[in-house]
């Protein structure tokens, strides 16, 4: 079975059911996005492995998550998921379906960037803008945060990644050597 433990780039995963207000559920969403502008190179492949007990540490890429409510008889007739055992908000069920499709179209997620935050990310901004790891710099593009936003779409994910502004700190600072002797 599926998980987003062992999800693998490409791959859709709708990971479960959540009754919300309004007698809605919403669905989560996972799917393993690279990002094309990212510096890519194995060095933090090696850092993530040999900081693998450490939290703010990751050997691999993070599944990027996605949300979206739906009245329950929709899920029921597009997904063949009955709700009907979540009868209290907050209350989740596991679903695990790999690649979904609605209306014969796969489902995927889809990340926008952008320097112009919503309501809830301006007022948020610590937990909301793009940082460098769990506890990292704030990364940023011509000077501003960056927000990212993950939408889930039929068949065909058009990405926007913002370029940042300086390579991304993994929060350990090196002087740089002096070609200068001292006497």
């Amino acid at each position: 079975m599926t998980t987003v433990e062992n999800l693998k780039e490409g791959q859709t995963l709708l990971i479960d059911a959540k009754k919300v207000n309004g007698g809605k559920v919403q669905l989560q969403f996972a799917e393993i996005i690279k990002n094309p502008s990212a510096k890519s190179s194995n060095r933090g492949e090696v850092i993530g492995l040999l900081n693998a007990s450490d939290s703010r540490f990751n050997s691999g890429p993070k599944a990027r998550r996605g949300w979206i409510s739906a009245e329950p008889a929709d899920i029921q007739k597009h997904f063949g998921i009955d709700c009907s055992s979540l009868t209290t908000v907050g209350q989740t069920l596991a679903i695990g379906k790999l690649n979904p499709e609605l209306a014969g179209k796969r489902l995927r997620l889809q990340v926008t960037e952008t320097v112009k935050p919503t309501e809830y990310q301006a007022a948020n901004v610590e937990q909301t803008a793009k940082r460098a790891g769990t506890d990292g710099d704030y990364i940023t593009h011509k000077g501003q945060y960056i927000f990212s936003n993950v939408d889930v779409v039929l068949e065909n994910a058009t990405h926007t990644f913002l370029e940042a502004d300086a390579p991304v700190s993994i929060g350990v600072s090196i002087e740089p050597v002096s070609s200068e002797l001292t006497a």
